[in-house]
Order: structure tokens, then sequence, then C-alpha cells
């Protein structure tokens, strides 16, 4: 192949580099700045093979994207030396990512005229807040995160072939979960947090018990492709996976086997599937720039169409009636899900947006892009709350953690950041402050404490035939003694045993200054009860849950 054919990327007409040819004698040896290696390639196989660690790969259209699996960085030319293989703005400005002749990427910072095997970094502005813990597990990409609630501790997945836990303070918590199908892309948690599934690049789905953190079985052969995104149903009777390969799979999280046909998608490749919060149908994205909602019967509700590139993340309302959806082409957006309307488009990022979620009351929504940056979005006015929040490299997860309060993301620079959301809205709020906009900080301190009221009024809690899994019990202006009502187990009789009780509790309505609505359940439904002064239902074969002195 000539270079003429290799199209833009070519610095045939550029006079800022000297005409000189040197190639560098190993793979160790940086190419200088202001030398351009216009010449063939020096690696096995030449101008006709890809380079060490490279591989090709089409979707939908049939156009080639090239991969550097050892920096995750992807190119529609193909890698030869004197091609510039990203795309502007990809990149920190001034900088260009190229290719040695002996077939190792390397980078041109016109900046500092200088040349790096590493990948240049944003610059942190003076004053930009920094994360409150970093947790450094992991020796490269982190791909997944979920959170314990019961513990608050963090789990991660990388590309080393192992899922990690550890508190949000970075402490190292028991054995490294290690499985034997290499690459871990995808985990989700069990709602009653017993079980965790993950999704590796060979295909594979596994299953671990999260106390003995060990395997669970053997590993399923799901998919011919990398599993891509998992998601436990509320009921936790299934799991739902999406693949490299197009399809959606769903399966019986007890014997590994599937519970319907795969559900051939079109989207190429599958990005995201989720399940909505009532269970009854998930939203799925992906290469196609589609989102498409399905039934738990595999059938098409309803087609979305409105971005202009990839579909990479989805969440949804509580109440299901909105998705939101963040894609490559640099957006996220809200959407009806019964019609696909549109409702509103988010700007702020300027490369792909990898991965959303949303604060419990509903009140923010939290991005991580390739940018290197996290946002934090204001739903009520659907603006970004202040700077960006910087990692060093690309980002492609991101969790909230139970308290309401911290969230965590992480990505290519295998490490978790753990960042203060209260920290972040006092920043801004100093920053509106000093620009006179005391109005705009009056409203945002005002949604962040409606935003702690409402964490600390709604419980959740799951039942099952023999017991009740409560998951987050405080409320406002409890008294001591109510805080320990927190993640209990109650059984079927008006007795509860909690994680800081030895002894079983009794229940008792008058010395609380609350009571709770609670309706019929079956077994693994999962509710969100709000409280209320006026009225207490009980839940039939489940006791009756009033409250304790």
């Amino acid at each position: 192949m000539s270079h003429e054919e290799v199209g833009s990327g070519t610095l045939k007409n550029r006079t800022d580099f000297p005409a000189l040819i040197i190639p560098p004698m190993s793979t160790e040896d940086l190419p200088p700045y202001g030398v351009w290696h216009f010449q063939d390639a020096l690696w096995k196989g030449g101008n006709e093979a890809l380079p060490p660690k490279w591989q090709k790969f089409k979707v939908l259209n049939n156009k080639p994207i090239y991969q550097d699996k050892t920096l995750l960085m992807e190119s529609e030319k193909r890698p030869l030396p004197g091609v510039r293989l990203d795309v502007p703005g990809d990149l920190v400005t001034g900088c260009e990512w190229h290719i040695s002749p002996l077939g190792r990427s390397y980078f041109v910072d016109h900046n500092t005229q200088t040349t790096s095997w590493k990948k240049p970094t944003p610059e942190r502005p003076a004053g930009s807040l920094a994360p409150e813990y970093v947790i450094e597990d992991h020796s490269t990409f982190i791909w997944s995160l979920a959170c314990l609630r019961t513990s608050g501790d963090i789990l991660s997945a990388s590309s080393d072939g192992s899922i990690r836990q550890s508190a949000k303070d970075g402490g190292h918590l028991g054995k490294l979960w290690h499985g034997d199908s290499g690459m871990v892309i995808s985990t989700a948690l069990c709602p009653d947090e017993s079980m965790l599934v993950s999704g590796s690049i060979d295909g594979k789905i596994q299953l671990w018990n999260t106390k003995k953190r060990n395997m669970v079985g053997k590993p399923w052969k799901a998919h011919r492709d990398v599993v891509r995104y998992l998601h436990w149903s509320p009921s936790a009777v299934e799991i739902v996976s999406g693949s490299h390969d197009g399809t959606i799979q769903q399966w019986n999280p007890h014997t590994g086997r599937e519970t319907a046909r795969p559900i051939a998608t079109s989207h190429g490749w599958v990005s995201v599937v989720r399940y909505s919060p009532q269970g009854d149908k998930f939203a799925s994205g992906g290469a196609d720039k589609m989102i498409r909602v399905w039934s738990t019967d595999g059938e098409l509700l309803i087609e979305i169409n409105g971005h202009d590139d990839w579909v990479l993340s989805l969440c949804w309302s509580n109440d299901a009636t909105q998705i939101f959806s963040a894609s490559s082409d640099t957006t996220i957006r809200k959407w009806q899900s019964t019609s696909g309307k549109e409702l509103a488009i988010l700007r702020g990022h300027t490369n792909s947006v990898n991965s959303l979620c949303l604060s419990p009351d509903e009140s923010h929504l939290f991005s991580a892009s390739k940018d290197c940056s996290v946002r934090i979005w204001d739903l009520e006015t659907n603006q970004a709350i202040g700077d960006p929040l910087l990692h060093d490299d690309q980002l492609l997860a991101l969790t909230m953690l139970p308290d309401g309060i911290y969230f965590a993301s992480a990505g290519v620079d295998a490490k978790v950041y753990v960042w203060s959301l209260d920290a972040a809205l006092k920043q801004q709020g100093s920053d509106d402050a000093r620009d006179g906009n005391t109005e705009l900080v009056a409203k945002s301190m005002g949604r962040a404490a409606r935003s702690r009221d409402v964490r600390h009024s709604v419980i959740n809690i799951l039942t099952y035939p023999s017991f009740m899994y409560v998951t987050s019990l405080p409320c406002p202006n409890s008294s001591p003694a109510t805080e320990h009502l927190e993640n209990m187990v109650m059984t079927s009789g008006p007795m509860i045993r909690t994680r800081s009780h030895a002894a079983p509790l009794r229940l008792q309505a008058h010395h609380l200054p609350f009571v709770y609505t609670m309706c019929s359940v079956s077994s693994g439904q999962e509710l969100n009860l709000s409280v209320d002064s006026k009225q207490s239902r009980s839940i039939p074969g489940a006791g009756a849950l009033t409250s304790f002195l």
C-alpha cells in the first residue's frame, strides 16, 4: 500500500518536519520531535500487516476500524508510519497520534515540541476540584463499577482479568476475584447483593458469590463476542446481556440457561441494555445510533432515533417515563420512553459520553466521557454544574455510592476516583457567588438540600418468601436510635435483625416521628416506600413494619 492510498493523514505537503528518515533502532527508541518517519513499516509483515497488539474490526457499514489494544485507542485510518491517526479534537489541543516504523504508538506535542509514548493528559486548571479518594488496585483499564449498598464498598472490573473490592477510601478488602476468561468488561450486582455477574471479552458470563468472593459453577458460554453489558431484573429472577455479536440474551441465574431466544437487535454492536425499574421491559443502544425498547418477551415496543453516533449508555427515571442516553456524538439526551419524544439535549462534553447514572432523587445526572472528565448536570435546568472533574485519561465507568453523597468514576488510567457531590456543588456555589449569580447559588444549594432530604425519606425494600431486605431506612430529624434501622433484614414476623445488633429488635410504631405506607407485594418485587405520617399498612406474609425505640 502506498502512502498516497492511506488518506489525509499523511504529511506529504507539510513543511514543519524536515524530510528525514531516521528509523529507531528498537521499539524503546522514541522518534524525536521534528523528524517524520515517512517510510514503509518495519514490523513483521510490513505495510500489509497490522502492527503488534493492534486489531481490525468492522461494524454495520463494513467500514474498518483499527484499534491499538494497548492504549484502547481507535482510528479509521490504517496504522502506517507517516499517517496521523487521531481526528482533531480527540486529543489535547496541539497533539497528534502517530505510529513508529516498528509499530508502537507515540504522540507529538506541538505545544512543548516533544514526543512521548504516553498519551498527553489534560491540564488541571488551578483550583479545580480534586477527588476525595483515589483507588489504585488495577494494572490496566477499568471497564465497570458497582457499589454494595450495605457497606458502600466499590467493585471494579478490569482488563487485567480481575474484579476487586475496595472501601471508598481506598482500603483493600479481602482477596482478589479472578476468573479464567480474560478481560472483564461488564459486571452487575443482584438486587439483594448476594451475587455478582460478570461478562468477559471471550463471550462468557460468570456468576460470583459476593460474600465468599468465589465463582459459582462454570462460566456460561453466552455470546460469540464481547459481553459488553449486563443487568439484573429488579425481581432478581433474570439477567439480560448485550454483546458485540449484536444480540441480547436473557438468562436464568440459577441454571445459567437462556430463558428466551436471543434477540437480534440490528444494533450491530450492543453497547448497553437495561431493565426498567418495574422490570416489565428493557432498553438497548448500540452502534446504529438507535435506542430500542423491548418487552421481556422480546417484542420491539419502540425505536428512538435522534443521536448522530453510537449510543453508549442508558438509564431510566424511577417511574420509567423517561430514558437518558449518552452517545459518541458527545451529547446526552432525555426522551419520553413511550413516545420517543426528545425532551432535552445536554451539551458540554467534547468527546464520546461513555457512562451515565442518576442521583437517588433524580435532581442530578452524572456523565463520564472519553474527554477525560465527569460532569454533573442539574436536571431542572438541563445545564452542567461547575467545571469538569478531570481524570488523566478517558473514562469508561461511573457509579453512585449508596449514601447519595459520593460517586465514583474510572477508566483507562486504571484508577477509581471517588468524588463528593456536596464539594462539587459548593465549589459551583463559590464560583457563582464570585460572578454575582446569587440567585443561581440559592437554587443550586436549595436543590442540594432537597436532595439530601429526599434521600433520607425513601427506603428500598426487596421481599422474598421468608424475609424482607431493607437497604436504606434513615429519615430527616431522626433520633440516634432510629439510625440503627439502616440495612436490616426483616423476617416474616414482627421482628428484625440488623447488622449492628445480635439480638432481634421488636418494632413499635409510636416511638418514631413517622410511619410508612406499604402495599402488598409478590416474592422478589422491589418497592420504593415513601414517608407518610398519616397511615401505615402491613405487607401480608411479611409482618408489619412499624418502628422501634
